[in-house]
């Protein structure tokens, strides 16, 4: 699996710290970096269970879906506010026109 490309990864918005800056979280790439080095809590259930499924995903063992729950949460658990953007499955492909 690419890691760095977000076609399977439905982006998610993390406001992390007291100051709660904005962490854009569009890529597996993206999902392993905020975990191993900007999670608040190292030590919860849910952070242990989303660091597994990064792992998995990065292996091809899991897909980024059950990773982006996971990660969602991780984040419930570690009390990171997120904002998700769910894609519209109703758009078309777009296309210029003449």
């Amino acid at each position: 699996m690419q890691w760095n490309t977000s076609a399977d990864f439905s982006p998610l918005v993390l406001f992390i710290g007291a100051r709660h800056r904005r962490r854009i979280v569009r890529t597996l790439r993206d999902a392993a970096e905020v975990l191993m080095t900007e999670w608040p809590l190292e030590d919860g259930e849910e952070y242990v269970a989303a660091v597994k499924a990064c792992a998995d995903a990065i292996t091809g063992q899991a897909g980024t879906d059950q990773l982006r729950d996971l990660l969602l949460s991780a984040a419930r658990e570690a009390g990171i506010a997120v904002l998700s953007v769910i894609p519209d499955s109703r758009q078309t492909t777009p296309h210029m026109a003449a």
